[in-house]
């Protein structure tokens, strides 16, 4: 029964796995981790540049809140350039994962973390958040929306150095470079894609036995991840709702739900005075 059970959740990841696209999180943060001339390449399509040097890529960055409570993120792809400009990439199949609120949040987080104790604010790098969306949610038909700070009474640059861009994932047209990129986002086979480089990457990982044993264990790992995340913040409501009633101390409820120390306290300092 065991085994059963193994062989069909295998054959369900497989199913999983053949309709993956590079719009799906999983596969792109495969595609793209740690491959700094595929990252080059989706970077300068997107810049409309051509000169664009890479330094580092890494998948699935965590930004932690340092705020007692506050909210962290994962970045897709974080990458960083030759320049050391910060670019913070996201591909968002849902509307409502694109709410422009998500990537203030976002552009926040990255130059929160780009300047060390005591170094000057000028110090500061350029920072890019950029958001591919399955649809146009900007909703003007366009290939790309950049999102700039201006000075309203003189509409000069406000030169902060802070850039959001929204990448339309619906938009079509084969004889645009950003056309080509999107139709490959949208490709479920690589035989079908414009760019060698990202139809290379696509192939192992959704049509070979070694690529796809990957995204089944990302997909069970993930599952896992959730779930202990679930089970977490179950845990810390009934912490929080330990202490507002009185049910004992911090030490004893942190070892009785099996939390950190640490954790209980920071509810503490969260209850209302």
């Amino acid at each position: 029964m065991g085994n059963q059970t193994l062989d069909l959740r295998m054959q369900e990841n497989l199913q999983a796995v053949a309709k993956l696209r590079l719009l799906d999180d999983d596969l792109m943060t495969l595609v793209f981790d740690k491959n700094i001339e595929a990252t080059e390449l989706l970077l300068n399509i997107l810049l409309q540049r051509k000169d664009l040097k890479v330094l580092e890529v890494v998948a699935q960055r965590e930004y932690k809140n340092p705020m007692a409570g506050g909210r962290s993120i994962t970045i897709d792809i974080y990458a960083k350039d030759a320049d050391d400009k910060i670019y913070d990439v996201e591909v968002q199949r849902s509307d409502r994962g694109a709410d422009f609120h998500r990537a203030r949040f976002h552009s926040s987080m990255v130059d929160a973390k780009m300047l060390k104790e005591k170094q000057d604010f000028k110090d500061i790098h350029d920072s890019y958040v950029i958001f591919i969306t399955e649809n146009d949610v900007v909703g003007a038909g366009l290939s790309l929306y950049h999102v700039e700070r201006v000075i309203k009474e003189t509409g000069a640059d406000f030169g902060d150095g802070s850039h959001i861009i929204y990448v339309n994932g619906s938009y079509k047209n084969n004889e645009d470079p950003i056309g080509k990129l999107m139709h490959d986002f949208r490709c479920t086979s690589s035989v079908d894609m414009f760019y060698p480089l990202l139809a290379k990457q696509v192939k192992y990982f959704k049509e070979t036995e070694g690529g796809r044993e990957i995204v089944c264990k990302t997909f069970e790992d993930l599952a896992e991840k959730r779930a202990n995340e679930r089970l977490f913040e179950e845990k810390k409501m009934l912490a929080k709702s330990m202490l507002m009633r009185g049910r004992g101390t911090v030490e004893q409820i942190a070892e009785d739900l099996e939390l950190p120390v640490e954790v209980v306290e920071e509810l503490v300092n969260l209850q209302p005075v």
